[in-house]
């Protein structure tokens, strides 16, 4: 099967000129993870996904980067270096390219320019259909789960997903699963401050100088917490479960990832980078 056989062929578009909050619009009211951003000639020139966006939010670099989220032109948001695929090539060619450049998504062109963009939602859907029981849920699946409390803050929740080049993180209480945290929750989330778009408090500390004295230091830290944001329904699966029906139901519940649990516990993490490997 190739990529066109499976692509969605209706692509959002936006201006480069046009502000972080047209493209944060655009995607909660058609409910999408990723536009593409066109030149004044409508030619690809970029990507803007949810990690784009949260990637702004930590409120450090030069100045238009502390400047108010919504307000940042999109082009200095989006992935420049925009990786596209051929609509005639092969599926496994479409993974392959996901799975080495570490995207969602990947633009497809054909003769005639932009055709269509194709997803790992896409794959996983095909996986649903054309390879029930080739693997078990327990094959497939990360075991080495990064996990945050719900007091953690979003800088940590999101300097953690950059430590681990990872987009989700599970939510614990008390050895319990209490919610999980993906792009979404953060990019979407309501921020307060207008200066860096993320509620701070400004605490004040003595350091001990090497000559004895004392030194009063500030320092502003993001109020924003994980149990803040966090989805606390969270639909979990067994590790014994074909990973046809993992991939369905993040499919059906628009899902990224999937706590894995023997009993109460957590022994696992599978998610759509994980099942489109069975497709290699």
């Amino acid at each position: 099967m190739k990529v066109k056989d499976i692509m969605n062929e209706e692509v959002f578009l936006i201006q480069e000129n046009e502000q972080v909050n047209h493209a944060r619009n655009l995607m909660l009211k058609h409910g999408l993870s990723r536009v593409i951003v066109v030149n004044k000639d409508d030619k690809p020139i970029g990507i803007v996904t949810e990690k784009d966006l949260i990637r702004k939010l930590r409120g450090k670099g030069p100045a238009w980067k502390r400047r108010p989220l919504d307000t940042i032109a999109i082009r200095r948001v989006m992935s420049s270096d925009l990786t596209t695929i051929n609509a005639e090539s092969d599926l496994k060619e479409a993974v392959e390219t996901m799975l080495q450049n570490k995207i969602s998504s990947v633009p497809v062109i054909d003769n005639e320019g932009l055709a269509g963009i194709i997803t790992k939602t896409n794959l996983m859907k095909y996986y649903t259909s054309k390879l029930p029981k080739r693997w078990k849920v327990s094959d497939l699946m990360t075991t080495d789960v990064v996990t945050v409390n719900e007091n953690h803050t979003i800088s940590h929740v999101i300097s953690l997903m950059d430590e681990h080049s990872i987009d989700g993180l599970v939510v614990m209480f008390d050895n319990e699963i209490a919610g999980i945290i993906t792009p979404a929750n953060i990019s979407f989330a309501q921020l307060d401050d207008p200066e860096t778009g993320v509620s701070v408090e400004r605490i004040y500390f003595v350091k001990q100088e090497e000559n004895g004295s004392e030194k009063r230091k500030a320092r502003e830290i993001s109020m924003l917490t994980a149990g803040d944001i966090m989805t606390e329904d969270v639909v979990k699966i067994n590790g014994n479960d074909d990973a046809a029906e993992a991939a369905q139901l993040m499919c059906n519940n628009d899902l990224s990832h999937l706590p894995v649990v023997e009993g109460d516990n957590l022994v696992g993490i599978i998610t759509k980078t994980d099942i489109i490997k069975g497709i290699q």
